[in-house]
């Protein structure tokens, strides 16, 4: 029983400041906003900025930390990006979260 118990947290050991950052990123309420907008399909920065209900320099700084942490991906199509969660990950995350907090 202490062998897998040494395995368990040797492994968690490889990942646990990674999923802590992850946490940190989340705690934001702007980037969360974000993610929500995000989470029913992509959008360019006016748009998210019109959503949200702030400036669009202030999201262009929260879109570069998600996508610094790999949460969202941009798409260019002809002079304007469009922003889209990342993979299904982060949308199960972002779903996750929410059914819990609904309970």
């Amino acid at each position: 029983m202490e062998s897998k118990k040494q395995e368990l947290n040797l492994e968690l050991d490889d990942y646990i400041e990674d999923v802590a950052d992850l946490f940190k990123i989340l705690g934001d309420k702007t980037r969360t906003k974000i993610l929500s907008v995000l989470q029913k399909g992509e959008a360019n920065v006016s748009t998210i900025s019109e959503l949200v209900g702030l400036p669009i320099s202030a999201i262009s700084h929260q879109l570069r930390t998600l996508r610094q942490a790999k949460l969202i991906k941009p798409t260019k199509v002809g002079k304007e990006v469009f922003y889209s969660l990342d993979d299904e990950h982060v949308s199960l995350i972002f779903e996750c979260a929410l059914a819990h907090v609904k309970e």
